[in-house]
């Protein structure tokens, strides 16, 4: 299973996680929580990137990508471990709706 470091968590794909990141708007600055599943872990070293996605009102689903060592990401939480997870990118959630779609 891929999996990585960060701040000392050690994630997994299938955790539910909390990104937290700054947001610039105008002159102010404030930091913005996305929470949501790691559904895949692409490149290497420091070109790694994370996606994270989420079902939000509606029943719209939500993907943002970040690199992993990107400078606008505060800290990492995770928030709920994986139980079984088969594969190294989730992308089959995106077709699935209602809780079919969170739960892995």
């Amino acid at each position: 299973m891929i999996s990585m470091k960060h701040q000392d968590t050690e994630l997994h794909i299938g955790d539910t996680i909390r990104v937290h990141t700054t947001v610039i708007e105008g002159a102010k600055t404030r930091i913005q929580v996305f929470e949501g599943i790691l559904i895949a872990l692409n490149g290497r070293g420091e070109n790694k990137m994370m996606t994270v996605r989420k079902v939000s009102a509606g029943g719209i689903g939500v993907e943002r990508m970040w690199p992993v060592d990107s400078k606008s990401i505060v800290k990492i939480e995770l928030k709920k471990k994986a139980i079984h997870v088969r594969r190294s990118k989730l992308y089959y959630l995106r077709e699935l709706t209602g809780k079919r779609a969170v739960r892995v």
